[in-house]
């Protein structure tokens, strides 16, 4: 159930704009008619709840997406670049690998059909008839397309249930999840059985919920002792918490106590999230014995806990039931929380300039893709290239960095005398 894999994304360049002139008989006026390039195509990744692994991204771990096609004269332009579409399994989240913190996370695909854009085609170059003016009826330039984004990206699926049934190794885990439902997990009396997340569906009613069984809980399992990690990861996916633990140990509420804080150490939103402490294997004469004395340790630290036999079925059911009351709770509370606004990030600044030891440097996207799709060494070019610079603002954020006339300007290859 459980999978994780990276892969190399990068998205379709965009078109070249064309340089081209209109010269047609019998047509007395001709002029520039170069076309557009087209855009490049976008990777998008779209979760399917027909796929249910990762798998075939081991196989194949580059994807790239087509890129637009140049544009032509008699303004034509060029054909955009199809989109690649990459599916995934539904409960896939997406991160990219090269960025950190918050930035890093792009989406988490929990419903069938979700998609999300994780590199974006390039933009498509002008062609030269949008650079013609009154001053400059016959302009040889025209702009490169964009490069399309490239990333590396982290895919990482993960369990998606109502409920999970956490606690230390052999507490009982498995044998809850049978017991409740129709799933059949590997049972045995040595630890780590459970390897993978067991998902079944408990059925209260005429409702439904699904119950995993999580893989079992070290101490140090935040930082990876044991299956920490793939437990925890696990773990951010369900909306509440069995928590069970084994009536035969010394000390049932300190078991509780120590899975809990690692889920506080790995992420403080599980330490608060709804659970339900489970006291299992009442059905042994040494644990209802001491029943009174283990309920009063879990109400001194304030917690009354169920108790059930997961292997003769007793309480299993008020259990279930019980389950199913906080999870319509959970959902109610849910209702009144305001939906997440999702705002876009501030963009980078068009022109950036600075200073390299005697040379001023520009930074400006529009005038390199036109630099990159112009004859520079040609004179008529380069007074063209003038106009540009002074009419996409270089000039005047030359001038806000402290540039004089005389000084030495670089922009992409081209270097000139401001």
């Amino acid at each position: 159930m459980f999978d994780i894999t990276e892969i190399r994304v990068r998205a379709g360049d965009g078109g070249d704009g064309a340089i081209s002139f209109r010269h047609e008989k019998y047509v007395p006026f001709g002029g520039p008619d170069g076309g557009d390039g087209g855009n490049g195509g976008n990777i998008i990744i779209e979760a399917d709840a027909t796929i249910t692994n990762l798998l075939r991204f081991r196989q194949e771990s580059t994807y790239k997406a087509e890129r637009g096609r140049s544009g032509q004269g008699s303004k034509k332009h060029g054909k955009r670049g199809k989109d690649l579409v990459l599916v995934v399994p539904v409960g896939t989240v997406i991160s990219d690998k090269e960025q950190q913190g918050e930035g890093a996370s792009i989406a988490d695909l929990e419903q069938d059909g979700q998609r999300v854009v994780v590199a974006k085609g390039g933009k498509a170059g002008l062609g030269n008839v949008h650079f013609a003016s009154s001053t400059n009826q016959a302009p040889r330039i025209a702009q490169k397309g964009e490069p399309g984004e490239e990333k590396t990206l982290l895919l990482e699926l993960r369990l998606i249930a109502d409920v999970g049934i956490i606690g230390y190794p052999n507490v009982g885990k498995s044998t809850l999840l049978t017991a409740s439902s129709a799933a059949k997990p590997e049972i045995a009396d040595y630890p780590f059985t459970t390897r993978a997340p067991v998902v079944g569906v408990v059925e209260v009613g005429l409702d439904t919920f699904v119950l995993a069984e999580i893989p079992g809980l070290i101490e140090g399992a935040h930082r990876g002792r044991g299956l920490g990690h793939d437990f925890l990861r696990h773990a951010t996916r369900t909306r509440m918490f069995l928590h069970v633990v084994d009536g035969s140990l010394p000390s049932p509420a300190e078991d509780m106590t120590r899975v809990n804080t690692e889920l506080g150490l790995f992420d403080t939103a599980l330490a608060r999230r709804p659970q339900l402490v489970v006291v299992n294997k009442i059905d042994l004469p040494e644990v209802r014995a001491r029943l009174t004395e283990i309920m009063e340790s879990f109400r001194s630290i304030g917690i009354t806990p169920l108790v059930i036999s997961a292997v003769t079925g007793e309480g299993v059911a008020e259990l279930m039931a019980q389950t199913w009351n906080t999870l319509k709770q959970i959902d109610d509370t849910r209702k009144e929380l305001p939906e997440k606004v999702f705002r876009p990030r501030p963009q980078s600044p068009r022109i950036v300039v600075y200073k390299d030891r005697d040379t001023f440097v520009v930074e400006a996207s529009a005038l390199e893709r036109i630099i990159a799709r112009s004859d520079v060494a040609d004179a008529e070019v380069r007074w063209q290239l003038n106009q540009q610079i002074d009419k996409l603002g270089v000039n005047r954020a030359l001038k806000k960095a402290g540039a004089v006339p005389g000084d030495k300007i670089r922009c992409s290859e081209l270097e000139w005398e401001w």
